[in-house]
């Protein structure tokens, strides 16, 4: 018995040696062998790929230039994001006489870094609207270098203003980069996106300086060829980064998203996401109020806002625990919000506001009764409100108004 046994044994031992170590996957178009090695280390190779020369080279530049797993792995808009930041930054590179930025390079770059880096709140509540002034400023800079040596007698002016407004360029630019990547990551893959937006960036800068080179050498070797070429490269730089920042759904709360979405609710009872919300933003004038909001400004100094100590204590009746207070004058509803209110209690104030200018359509009635109702209405609904919102993406946790001036008690 142990003889047969042992040779059962045995013949078990060299089936299990027998068992290959790899196996094949075919997958559009494409055979490739996977097999486990020594150490334990899985390899892959390319037994056969069929598919068209360009189907490879189009998957190849997709996984160089574009994040892992796209576009399951990003926010939607992040194609045509990326369609005009290739524009963008194609146009954005023209023949300036070299000896303009070296003059004043240093110093009056830097001066306009310094002044630029004082606005970083402000490029936290809208990066999109920095974004396109840097690219505004950048093309005004290289506009007056262009121009410099037609004004021999202004030279040092010209020269100098063009560098101060491309180093004010440069910091809005590098600013608002983090919050418009972070606009688009869904899978803790901002890294990725970084890094392969900077490739797309890189390369088609390189691009733009070899179009830039031919330009140089024939339409732009006059002055008149560069008056020519230069607004119209200029156009479509604005253009370019005008539509990338338009395809970008920032998830964090400001004062123009911020009233975008309470009107939505309120009229509509619809929770709008970012991706709803990026084409209707106003990148020129964001400040602008929401009538259908409740006319809602915030970020007024609280002593503008509140003539009288008595005024004050009246306020902090009818919102006891809430951190923010409201004052409606003639045209607007003014909203100053506490030092550490947070996003959640911006959308609790605006939702007060929104309810009291549509309970005051109906008929006259005691201000303290419409913001009684507003407040009540606003309580029972928050809950939820809130909760779908953060399942749409939004970021509550925050409200970014800027340099907005807000009160401690």
């Amino acid at each position: 018995m142990d003889a047969i046994l042992g040779k059962s044994k045995k013949k078990r031992e060299k089936d299990e040696v027998l068992l290959p170590d790899f196996w094949t996957e075919t997958s559009d178009s494409v055979t490739r062998q996977f097999r486990f090695e020594s150490d334990g280390r899985l390899s892959v190779k390319l037994l056969d790929d069929s598919r068209p020369v360009v189907k490879r080279v189009a998957e190849s530049f997709l996984n160089k230039f574009f994040p892992s797993g796209y576009p399951y792995s990003v926010s939607e808009g992040y194609l045509t994001y990326t369609q005009f930041r290739a524009l963008q930054h194609f146009s954005s590179l023209r023949p300036t006489p070299a000896q303009a930025t070296a003059i004043l390079k240093d110093g009056m770059q830097h001066a306009g870094k310094l002044i630029c880096s004082h606005m970083g709140a402000r490029m936290d509540s809208e990066p999109k609207s920095w974004r396109i002034l840097a690219d505004v400023l950048y093309d005004l800079g290289t506009g007056l270098e262009v121009l410099s040596p037609l004004c021999p007698h202004l030279f040092l002016e010209m020269a100098g203003l063009g560098n101060f407004a491309k180093g004010m360029a440069v910091v809005a630019a590098r600013a608002t980069r983090l919050p418009i990547y972070s606009s688009f990551a869904k899978e803790g893959n901002l890294s990725d996106l970084f890094a392969k937006g900077e490739a797309i960036s890189t390369l088609f800068n390189v691009l733009g300086i070899g179009a830039g080179i031919q330009l140089a050498s024939t339409v732009c070797s006059s002055i008149q060829g560069k008056l020519i070429v230069g607004p119209l490269l200029s156009f479509i730089h604005i253009y370019g980064v005008t539509q990338e920042m338009r395809a970008t759904p920032v998830n964090t709360l400001n004062p123009q998203r911020t009233a975008m979405i309470v009107e939505d609710f309120v009229k509509a009872g619809r929770i709008s996401g970012p991706a709803d919300l990026r084409y209707r933003e106003n990148l020129l004038f964001p400040e602008r109020v929401i009538e259908g909001a409740g006319n809602v400004k915030v970020g007024r100094p609280i002593r503008k806002v509140i003539n009288k100590p008595s005024e004050l204590r009246k306020l902090r009746e009818l919102f006891p625990r809430e951190k923010f207070l409201l004052n409606h004058d003639e045209n607007f509803t003014n909203m100053v919000l506490e030092q550490d209110a947070t996003g959640e209690d911006a959308l609790r104030g605006w939702l007060v506001a929104a309810y009291a200018a549509d309970i005051e359509k109906t008929g006259p009635r005691p201000s303290e009764e419409i913001i009684s109702e507003a407040y009540n209405r606003m309580n029972r609904v928050f809950p939820a409100f809130v909760s779908e919102l953060k399942l749409r993406g939004w970021h509550t946790d925050r409200f970014l108004d800027g340099i907005g001036s807000r009160f401690a008690l």
